[in-house]
């Protein structure tokens, strides 16, 4: 297998407010949120990155995407540094967060073709990749239509549509089913295991068993900021249901969730 990431000890902290302090009931002043994470992403494989909200997740993928810096640890991806050559990163990596907030007096085609710029894709690649995304998704008939008229789900492909704008062969994506509808949820599902067919790595995190179980060939279960347990998700279900391997981790690592 091609390896295409590796994270080695990952970790970052961040301040906590007196606000924060009393709603995590602490009076610690930071917080670790990722401690010491380390895992490998091969070629043409979903990776998926399973947890409950507040294990480290998000800012785990926001390291790998470059959006803020670990305060210590690395990943390579395809080769180049998240802290050193973060702007070849960027270039070889979709990132699609359910947090990416669309201004709403844009339209889809306008935002197409604002990051295809920004990506230096040329005209006649642009011209067929909105042709080929837009007709998958459905925005067509909603190109030129302000972002701030679009329904949650269509801005949600929207997100995924302008991602995916520079064809990138590492996707990385937070949440990608979140808040959507059944329908919408199965077309970008569908979308992921496509990708996974074109020989693209995909990562992604999520706390919903099932959308791990239907994509992901390799499954990380992160908990409280470390990784607990990563492996092929036949190994790590050890012939058990995903949602009970889960759930004798969690015991095993903080106790009762109840």
């Amino acid at each position: 297998m091609e390896e295409i990431l590796r994270a080695e000890g990952l970790k970052k902290s961040f301040k906590l407010s007196a606000r924060q302090q009393k709603l995590e009931k602490t009076r610690d002043k930071t917080k670790t949120a990722v401690n010491d994470l380390s895992f490998t992403a091969y070629r043409g494989e979903v990776f998926g990155l399973l947890g409950p909200n507040g294990a480290g997740k998000t800012t785990t993928l926001r390291m790998l995407a470059t959006l803020i810096k670990p305060d210590a640890g690395d990943a390579l991806i395809n080769g180049s540094s998240i802290l050193k050559e973060p702007g070849e990163v960027r270039g070889k990596i979709g990132f699609l967060t359910s947090e990416l907030k669309l201004e709403d007096f844009f339209t889809p085609s306008y935002l197409f073709d604002f990051f295809a710029d920004l990506h230096n894709v040329g005209a006649a690649e642009k011209k067929t990749r909105r042709e080929e995304l837009f007709s998958r998704f459905g925005i067509d008939e909603f190109a030129e239509v302000k972002v701030g008229n679009l329904s949650t789900g269509m801005k949600q492909k929207v997100s995924l549509v302008i991602s995916l704008v520079h064809n990138p062969d590492i996707i990385i994506f937070d949440e990608p089913t979140n808040g959507l509808d059944v329908l919408t949820a199965k077309v970008v599902t569908d979308f992921l295991l496509d990708l996974k067919r074109q020989q693209k790595t995909v990562i992604v995190s999520t706390h919903i068993f099932s959308l791990v179980e239907k994509i992901c060939d390799r499954v990380g279960i992160i908990i409280d900021g470390k990784m607990a347990l990563c492996d092929t998700l036949e190994a790590v279900c050890a012939g058990k249901g995903l949602e009970e391997r889960f759930f004798e981790l969690y015991e095993e690592k903080v106790g009762s969730p109840v």
